[in-house]
Parts: structure tokens; C-alpha cells; sequence
């Protein structure tokens, strides 16, 4: 298996502590994940603290959402880093780290997730997976913009 790694950025007009807030606690999570909608019965478990290290999330729903695991194994104010578990439909683990750096002020949020080319994965070729998955990291990451700045009151 190959390693692989895939990054998205984007700068929100928002302090670090505001775009942190979004991304360290899970049920802040269904305001601009990409993933969110997929299906309208998602089943969702938190557990552990509210946010921060050893904050849990695990979800199961139809095919399109699958079934898996989160878990923040560090959090830091410039970086949130999440253990990631895919169950259904197909089994997978990667680490995901959120990276947040003060640019003025903004904040520049780099997603990026990391983990071992699966035989599935190789076979659906690099170049299908880095579209289909950098297209979502990319929702997500205009989501996460949007949120951050509406909640800080300020349009990019």
C-alpha cells in the first residue's frame, strides 16, 4: 500500500479561536461538513468531553454516508489533529489534521488528510480519489468559511 496525503486550503475572514471553535467540537460539525445531507436519518453518538482531545463522533447511516469513527487525538490553537476510522463501505484508516495560521486578520485553514493507499483505493486510481475527495474538502473548507464569518459577524 501507498501513502498518500491531499490538502485543501482557504482563508476565512474570522480569528483562529472562532474557526477552531468549529472544528473542535463534532456537533459543530453538521454546520459545515460536506458530508452532511447525505442522509436525512444519519445516526450520530457523541461521547468523551465536548470538545478537544478524546472527543469522539461515530455515525451510520445508508451507503453514500457509510459507517465510521472520529476521535481528536490533538488540539492545539493552530492545529486539530483527528484520528479517522472508515467501517462501511469500505474499511480505511487515516489521520486528518486541521493546521490554522493567522494571516493579518484572517485565518488561513488548511485540511489534510493522510493515511495508506488501500488495494481499493490504487485501483480507483490517485487522480479520481485526489478529485473526489479534494471536491469535498473543498465544500467543506467554503462551509467552514461561511460559518466562521457569519458567526463573527464579518463578510469576506
Amino acid at each position: 500500500m501507498a501513502d498518500f496525503s491531499l490538502s485543501r486550503s482557504t482563508r476565512v475572514h474570522a480569528d483562529a479561536a472562532a474557526v477552531h471553535g468549529l472544528i473542535d467540537d463534532f456537533r459543530e460539525w453538521q454546520k459545515w461538513s460536506p458530508w452532511e445531507g447525505l442522509d436525512p436519518d444519519l445516526r450520530r453518538e457523541y461521547s468523551g468531553p465536548d470538545h478537544g482531545v478524546g472527543s469522539t463522533y461515530r455515525w451510520s447511516g445508508n451507503r453514500k454516508a457509510g459507517e465510521g469513527e472520529m476521535r481528536i487525538t490533538a488540539s492545539t490553537p493552530a492545529a486539530v489533529v483527528v484520528d479517522l476510522e472508515f467501517l462501511k463501505p469500505f474499511k480505511a484508516t487515516n489521520v486528518t489534521t486541521f493546521t490554522l495560521a493567522t494571516v493579518g486578520d484572517d485565518t488561513e485553514v488548511t485540511w489534510t488528510m493522510a493515511g495508506s493507499r488501500s488495494a481499493i483505493m490504487s485501483l480507483a486510481g490517485r487522480l479520481f480519489f485526489d478529485k473526489a475527495i479534494g471536491a469535498d474538502f473543498d465544500k467543506g473548507l467554503a462551509a467552514l468559511k461561511q460559518e466562521a464569518e457569519r458567526s463573527a459577524g464579518r463578510r469576506p
